[in-house]
């Protein structure tokens, strides 16, 4: 039996009128494929860190994330926001 790529996934959502992102979506094996595959049919783009969904996966779904993560989610928001600035550069071309 092939183990699944995808061992845990998280999924986050924010807009401004949060005071921090929220864990809208977290699951293992089957459910984390589900995610993936969900956010890639959307067009969302897909980071992998073991470490930050590992302490993602401890936070209830509908509840923010806590300030000790603001930090490495920040990074991860800024990451995400270069790579779509990215993009808008291309189709500009």
């Amino acid at each position: 039996m092939e183990k699944p790529k995808y061992q845990s996934a998280v999924a986050l959502a924010y807009n401004t009128t949060q005071a921090a992102p929220k864990v809208v979506a977290k699951g293992s094996g089957l459910v984390a494929e589900a995610i993936i595959t969900r956010a890639r049919d959307s067009g969302v783009f897909i980071h992998e860190s073991k470490e930050l969904v590992s302490l993602l996966m401890q936070v209830e779904l509908d509840q923010q994330i806590p300030p000790a993560l603001y930090r490495a989610v920040a990074e991860l928001l800024a990451w995400l926001y270069r790579i779509e600035n990215m993009q808008l550069d291309q189709h500009d071309v």
